[in-house]
Parts: structure tokens; sequence; C-alpha cells
């Protein structure tokens, strides 16, 4: 999806305000026995996550962290990032419908950043990198501020992508699927040992797919290939090189609907949900990416551990998208475009010492770190909004025309963005008598944001301080309750169009109180959490503009409820809940309920396998998903529009032909239930039923 009401909807990054001084007095402590933590809870579930630096059990862990592992991820067959967190609690996922060129979640009510293997996915503005799912091995979501390991960023947290890279089992996978709208998709995903003794072993992942998309007319090609290389140099030092390359080529799914025709009953009936408001003769989005890492990690002695994460990124953009306005009286819509054509470049480094001591009573765990990025935008960019003096011509909502546009290629001007931030950061985590858990941790960023196009010419200096902590109790019997509180600050690198000045820094703030509780007696676990979230100087969408302005608060409190329980042997169960309330004030005493944010939230899922009733690797699987009402604004900003609540039903088959041949097929949104999804200032159709069948060859 490409327009101009989210240009900066996924700005990413986050901080830290140091208490440092606990922390590097402890780097000239001698080295204490290493005390080994345990990262095993539960053999069938995932408990450690790597977006939180050390490793550490998330049960142990005092705030809320989901992990969607390998295995998951190949139930669910996802062909996009957001698809893959359909059932996690407190993400919403398209909440703009479904679309072909970005991908859309909210946590906690809020915008959330995007890390690749712990690195920076800066996504700003329409210049998004796209993540494709099949060369993801593991993806974790951290919720709420997360500024003390990551820097500048959105309050609503952390979804970091994890990539696949060599094991040590040789052998490979072929893959072959087709499915609803056109799709076809054929990938490849192989290891192998460069020596004998797998001290260096490669991997390569590769994909080529094709897809129209939910409206008429739109479709994306994609090519995609993802070399790494993992070297064991000593028992001491590893390094592992990753790389990517992604080619989209299409035309863009622009899926904003007028609320006369979608959510409002009209004399011409309802708006097909497939229709395009754009122009599929002029509309294109050609994305190329590159990216070239590593990840190192040298054990210096039993006590200390240093990692090094590096990666560089650029993505090369050429879009154009029409798009229509929204109508709460009318078909006749008038409609805008809009035309980038430039680059990103990314380049960040973080630097990491880990220790694990013992002091008397006391477990241990220190992390110090110094990290640096830097992000770069040149683009030549032009915007018309035609009913707001622009040349664009409307369009009939129900029979529209195609072909009447006036191209704006030659209006664009140049625009160049540039930002760089220097953190500094240490948490320190004691463990008390195996009872007791105790986290504090702070950072100090300082951030330059450069922004020069032709209306101004910024240069901006920010420096944060930001503070995480929290403690827990662990308890005989499984229980763990905790409270923590986290903060964070964004600067986003663009421009505020309703004053042609940059944005000023957003900043999150987030107290948090649960329990998570594993019992002894069957192999599953609850969670519970309770969240207040408030963020200073928010993004709001303003109607005279067409573009997000700021705001003076917007804050989400809710709860959220996780369990994932293996009932028995051949049955699994997933089920979670979560209540949010957001809200937005301007500062003079107008509160309102943030659009698109329903309340409440549910989804369930149950896996079972029929081998202990002699159908052996035959599994078969059922979820639901319930989205609550939410809210949404009408065009001119002066009512409310209400979309009602929706439950969505999938589906999954699979089976094991063979040790080596493997079938299954998906199907979401199975009854084909048409609805809309969320308005804003638009309304978005949710995605109609679709099905894949794949095939899998494995050696």
């Amino acid at each position: 999806m490409s327009f101009a009401l989210h240009p900066v909807s996924q700005a990413v990054s986050r901080t830290m305000k140091p208490a440092l001084g606990l922390s590097l007095a402890l780097i000239a402590m001698p080295s204490f026995a290493e005390e080994e933590t345990s990262t095993e809870n539960l053999d069938t579930i995932t408990v450690t996550a790597s977006a939180l630096k050390v490793e550490t059990p998330l049960a142990e862990t005092p705030r809320s962290v989901s992990v969607i592992d390998e295995e998951q991820l190949s139930v669910q067959q996802p062909q996009k990032l957001d698809e893959a967190l359909r059932y996690q609690p407190g993400v919403m996922t398209q909440p703009y419908g479904s679309d072909n060129n970005t991908d859309w979640f909210k946590i906690r009510g809020f915008d959330a950043a995007t890390y690749l293997d712990g690195n920076r996915l800066f996504n700003t503005g329409y210049y998004t990198w796209n993540l494709e799912p099949y060369g993801l091995e593991q993806i974790e979501v951290l919720k709420g501020p997360a500024s003390l390991l990551y820097g500048e960023a959105p309050p609503g947290g952390v979804v970091n992508a994890v990539s696949k890279r060599p094991g040590y089992t040789e052998g490979g996978q072929l893959e072959v699927k087709g499915g609803s709208r056109n799709l076809h998709q054929i990938g490849i995903d192989t290891t192998s040992f460069v020596d004998e003794d797998g001290d260096v072993r490669f991997r390569l992942v590769a994909l080529m797919s094709e897809q129209d998309g939910t409206l008429d007319d739109t479709y994306n090609n994609r090519v995609y290939l993802a070399p790494s290389l993992a070297w064991d140099i000593n028992s001491d030092t590893s390094i592992t090189f990753l790389a990517s390359w992604q080619q989209d080529d299409g035309v863009p799914t622009a899926g904003f609907f007028p609320a006369y025709g979608t959510l409002i009953d009209t004399p011409q009936g309802t708006i097909d949900p497939s229709t395009n408001y754009g122009e599929p003769g002029y509309d294109k989005n050609e994305s190329n990416q590159y990216s070239l890492g590593y990840e190192l990690e040298h054990y210096i002695n039993d006590t200390w551990q240093f990692k090094q994460n590096t990666r560089y990124a650029y993505t090369d953009l050429l879009l154009r998208s029409t798009y229509a306005f929204g109508s709460e009286t009318s078909a006749d819509l008038g409609r805008g475009i809009v035309y980038r054509d430039g680059s990103t470049q990314m380049l960040s480094m973080d630097n990491q010492f880990i220790a694990n001591w013992g002091l008397g009573n006391t477990d241990n765990t220190t992390l110090l770190g110094v990290d640096v990025q830097q992000f770069k935008n040149d683009s030549m960019e032009a915007d018309d909004w035609g009913p707001y003096g622009g040349t664009t011509p409307n369009i009939d909502a129900f029979h529209p025309q195609h072909g009447n546009i006036v191209p704006i290629d030659d209006r664009a001007t140049p625009v160049h963005i540039k930002k760089e931030q220097l953190g500094v950061y240490a948490q320190q985590q004691v463990k008390f008598n195996e009872k007791f858990i105790a986290k504090l941790g702070g950072r100090y960023d300082i951030v330059r944001l450069q922004n020069e196009n032709v209306t101004s010419d910024e240069d901006i200096h920010n420096d944060h301080f930001s503070l995480s902590g929290g403690v827990m109790y662990i308890t005989e019997f499984g229980f763990t309750p905790y409270v923590s509180y986290s903060e964070s600050f964004e600067v986003i690198a663009s421009v505020d169009a309703s004053t042609g000045k940059a944005y000023k820094p957003l900043e999150g703030k987030q107290t948090e109180a649960g329990f998570k509780y594993e019992p002894s007696f069957f192999n599953g676990y609850f969670n519970f959490a309770w969240f207040n979230l408030s963020q200073e100087n928010g993004l709001v969408y303003d109607p005279t503009t067409a573009q997000q302005t700021q705001t003076q608060e917007l804050t989400s409190q809710g709860v959220e409820l996780e369990s994932v329980t293996h009932v028995t042997k051949d049955l699994l169960a997933r089920a979670n809940y979560t209540y949010t309330d957001a809200k937005s004030d301007d500062g003079l005493g107008n509160e309102q309920r943030t659009a698109l944010i329903p309340r409440h939230m549910a989804s369930g899922w149950l896996e079972y396998d029929f081998s202990s009733l002699g159908l052996d690797s035959f599994v078969v699987g059922a979820g639901v998903r319930y989205m609550g009402t939410s809210v949404g604004s009408t065009s001119d900003g002066s009512g409310t529009l209400h979309v009602p609540a929706v439950t969505l039903y999938d589906a999954m088959a699979r089976y094991d032909i063979t040790p080596k041949w493997r079938a299954q097929v998906n199907v979401n949104n199975l009854t084909n239930k048409e609805y809309v999804s969320s308005c804003d200032y638009y309304c978005y159709y949710g995605e109609e039923m679709s099905a894949t069948a794949t095939i899998n060859y494995t050696w």
C-alpha cells in the first residue's frame, strides 16, 4: 500500500538512560566462576529470544515477549511478515487490508520497529524494507518501549526477524507452492559443509514468486536470494556472514475505500472489495533490496563474551501510486498520486560485552554495549492531492474509469534526509537465591537529523536518556509475577507536511505488571500482562493536508492473556486475548478513541497429530480470529465512523507422503467473509479467502 496518510508509519529504533555506574564498575571486577544459565524449559516451546541480546529464559524476563518459531511458520505458511503475526497477543495485523508492498501491524495500539537479526530496518515514508518469510527461521516480538537495547524507536515494541543461517546438518528442501490470486512460487533451501568436519558451513535460500494483488489489475513478482556462511574459527570464536538480495516488481495495491459504499449503505449498493481506484497503466512499484552483514561471537574467558553485529543495507525504489480519498456522502471520489524515485542506505554496528558471574548467593549477567546507526535517503518526490488543488481527476466509486490521469513524474523535487545515532547502554541482571530477579538498565543516545528539501534545510541534534528496569519473583510451582518500566524515544526522518519542519521527537513510557506461569504437571505456559503506555508528540492524521501531524499525547492501557498448551501428546492449543483502550489527546481537552485499534481481540488455534490413531504424519489445524469494534473519523474530521466486529476462521492440513515428500494446504478466512478491517479517514477491506497448496521435497 502506498499512500499519503501514513508516510512515517513505521520509522524505527530505540533508546535508554544510563544507570552505568554499577555496570561499568563490574567490568573492573575479576572473573568470577561462570554460572551457566539454562535456556531450556520445555522441549517443544522456544523460550529464548535473540532480541533480548542476552540469552535469558522468557519465563525469567520481566516483560512480554513472544516467539514464532520455525515450526509455527511452517504450519501457518505466511506470505508476508504481518501474516505471521496474526495469532500473537497484543498485535493487530493488516489494519489497512492486504498490501502487496508493505507489512503493517500495531502493537499495543502503536507502531513497532522492524529488525533483521538485531539490525534496524528503517521504514521511512514509502521506503520500506520487505521481509521474505521463506528466508526466516524465527520471529520475535518484544512489546512496549525497548530503547535500552535498540536506541530510538516507536513505543509499540520490536519485531525482530531472524534469518536462516547454516546449521550442523547437511541437506536441503525444494518447495513448490500455488494458490489464490494466481500464486506461483518455487523455493530452495540447502545447507552444505565446506570442510570435512563442518567448521565451515554454507547455506543458500532462494525463491521466485508471482501473485496478483487483492485489487483488480495489481500484482507483485519477487526474486529472493540469501546466501550465508558460518565459520567456527576455534572453540571460542565464530563468525557468520549473511547476505540477501530481493527484487520486487508490480503494481501496488492502494486499498483506500470511502465509508460510502463500505460502512454506509448506498442506493448503488456495496463497493466490490477488488475495486481499483488507481491507474494500472501508470502505477508501478519497482524495488531492489541488498544487504550484507556479519555476526561475530568471541568468548574472552569463562566470564566475558564479546559480540559484534554489523549490517549494511541498500534499497532502490521507483513508486507511482494513485489512490482515492474518502467520502461519506458521494460516489464521486477525489484522488491523489504519490511519486517516489530514490534510494536508502542503512549501516548499523552493535558491540556487546556480556558477563555471567556469581557472587555469594547471586547470579549476575552484565550487558555493556555501544552501537552506531546511520540512515540516508536520497529521493525525487512529488505528491498530487486532487481535491486539495491538484490535477488528478475524480473517479466514480462504483464504476471507475481508468486512463484519465496527468502524470506527475516531471514535478518531482529532491529530498535528502540523513540520520545518525550513537548509543551507549548497560544492563545489569541479578538473581537472588534462585527466587528474585532484578533488572536495571540505562542508555544515552546522541542523534543527528539532517533534512534538506525545497522548503527547508534543517540540521537537528537530539540527545536522550532512557531507563528500563523490572523485578520478578520465582515460585517453586512455576508462577513468576513481575513488574517493569521502560522508555523510548523516536526521531522521525521525515517532514511534517502541516508545518514544513521535521517532526519533534516522540517520547514513550510504559509500566507493565503481570505473571508468567509454567506448571510442572503439564507441558505449556500461561502469560498475563497489564500495561499502561503513553507517547508524547504522537502522530495523528490532518485532514487539511492528507498527511500526519503531531498531537499532544497518545495513550494505551490494556491487558494481554496468552496460553500455549500441549493438552495431550497429539493436541496443541494456542489461545490469547487482548484488551486495548487506546486514546489520543490534543492537549486542549479533546480526548478521543484512537482510530484503527479495536478494544477487544482474541484468537485460538488447535493442532492435532493423528499419528497415534494410525495416520502417521497427518496433522490438521484450525484457528479462529476475532477483532472487536473499532472507530475511525469522517473524511473531514468532524464525525466518527464505527467499524463492526468480525470473526474469521483458518484451517490447515499436512501429510508426510514419504519421509522426503510433504503436502500441505492452508486456507485463511475459510468462509470468505467480506468485511471492513478498520477505518481512519479511509476504510480498508480485509483480505478475502486465500488458499495455498505446498509440496516439499527434503533431502
